[in-house]
């Protein structure tokens, strides 16, 4: 491989001749070789976009020559379309915060911008990284802006994966509304409810999440860009953070604010937490939302077997056969991924200190990766679970008519004692209290029929006439 070489303000490095990346970049790769992972692809279309922004805005201020922002103009152009996304290499786990990704975006779009003008990459005769690409801007405005950008952009698939969720969890409570089966708190029976009630209670869970995460979206609006260093704006125009953000806002599509106080905006993180916070909740319900859909579906032959799994894969390398609720299983981590990640960025957070919070590599790592991992573990259990999971009517009728929770329904004519003790008969003796009731004399078969009609037990139900005490005993 060939080299050349580069100076910045600490001596010479040697670069890969073809690299469009500079001096900084190639330390970084020296300094921080971690993770082996590389930035997201939509955190560096949103640090493009700041620049390409930034540079309108600056020609606009008549702070730039018409061939140098043309240039730079056009080098992020072949950015966003996708070329050289390879450039982008500094891993996640970098400097404080994010200087070595903002100098990666900065070197790269210089190198092309002077090709472009006919200079060779690495001589910054023409555009220069900090003094034209960087112009009125700081990394530490530019990364947090980055971050914000970077989510709203990636919200729209999001959204639709979480949508179409619930809109399927709706209409699987429509198709299982008239199915009745046994109730369980403590793991343990109880009244009776239906299967599509159960469903709709999961579909507004998640709706209600999902209002929370867009509630948390408004505030990724609001951006800081122009406080450059340390919130003052210094060594950027007056005008710049007005018409920076007017620019990014017909760039991207997204209805951006300028931030009230640029100081604030550069030291609190609490947006990213807030929204992380809100994900971390969405997951919580899918884990328990998980855990239910796999406690109806287990057996088939000695669990509960209300549901029936779709056949996705072979469930055991041993046990012929076998099928396992395998997508929910891959929901289920992929959440505790995102808790995970929340609690990392909870740290990152608090840990600011005076005018900046030097975390925000490691903030956006989680975040990107908290909205792709569950846009994609959303997706996957939608298509390949939930629009396909069946009812097992028999064996939920199976459950419910052994149900000693049915007990509940005496409370009114019997009283709580009386209803107890006809509870732990009906155990020893497997007699359902149904029967029980009858056998004893303290109902005839048609009340008893009548007070154990399952439609009756989904509902309020309690009269003056049937209330205990109000009956001959």
């Amino acid at each position: 491989m060939k080299y050349r070489l580069e100076k910045d303000s600490l001596g010479t490095v040697s670069i890969p001749k073809d690299a469009y990346y500079g001096a900084q970049t190639q330390r970084a790769l020296v300094n921080f070789p971690i993770s082996g992972l590389l930035p997201d692809p939509v955190y560096v279309k949103a640090t493009v976009l700041i620049k390409k922004a930034a540079v309108k805005t600056n020609y606009r201020l008549k702070l730039l020559e018409r061939d140098i922002y043309q240039a730079i103009n056009f080098a992020c152009d072949e950015i966003l379309r996708g070329k050289y996304i390879y450039q982008f290499v500094v891993d996640p786990f970098q400097a404080g915060a994010g200087t070595s990704h903002n100098m990666n975006v900065n070197e790269v779009i210089a190198n092309l911008a002077n090709e472009k003008l006919g200079f060779a990459k690495g001589t910054y005769t023409k555009v220069h990284p900090n003094n034209h690409v960087n112009m009125a801007q700081s990394t530490n405005d530019v990364i947090p802006a980055a971050a914000r950008i970077s989510l709203l952009l990636l919200w729209p698939d999001f959204s639709a994966a979480l949508v179409k969720t619930i809109n399927t969890f709706q209409k699987k409570a429509k198709d299982f509304s008239k199915i009745f089966k046994a109730g369980r708190t403590h793991l343990m029976d109880a009244l009776p409810v239906t299967l599509g009630g159960e469903f709709e209670a999961y579909a507004l869970a998640l709706k209600n999440d999902h209002d929370r995460l867009k509630k948390c979206r408004e505030n990724l609006l609001i951006l800081g860009l122009g406080g450059t260093a340390v919130g003052t704006g210094v060594n950027s125009h007056p005008q710049f953070t007005n018409i920076a953000v007017k620019e990014l806002e017909q760039l991207t599509g997204l209805k951006l604010k300028t931030s009230s106080n640029l100081q604030e905006s550069m030291q609190n993180v609490s947006d990213f937490l807030d929204f992380s916070g809100c994900l971390r909740i969405l997951s919580q319900n899918l884990i328990r939302i998980g855990n239910d859909l796999r406690l109806m579906s287990s057996g088939p032959g000695t669990g509960l077997a209300e549901l029936t799994i779709p056949e996705v894969q072979a469930g055991s390398s041993i046990m012929p056969g076998k099928v396992n609720p395998s997508i929910i299983e891959m929901l289920t981590m992929t959440a505790f991924q995102v808790i995970g990640s929340d609690q990392i960025i909870l740290l990152a957070s608090m840990h600011g200190q005076l005018e900046l919070n030097v975390f925000m590599p490691v903030i956006i790592h989680n975040l990107t990766n908290q909205i792709r991992y569950l846009t994609r573990s959303l997706t996957v259990f939608h298509d390949k679970y939930l629009r396909l999971v069946k009812a097992d009517e028999t064996m939920c009728r199976f459950w419910l008519d052994r149900s000693a929770g049915l007990a509940a329904a005496l409370n009114p004519y019997l009283g709580y004692e009386k209803a107890a003790s006809l509870y732990r008969e009906s155990l020893i003796t497997g007699i359902p209290i149904k029967e029980l009731v009858v056998k004893q004399g303290l109902m005839t078969a048609s009340e008893a029929a009548e007070n154990f009609n399952i439609k009756k037990l989904i509902n309020p139900n309690l009269s003056a006439k049937r209330y205990v005490g109000q009956r001959k005993s």
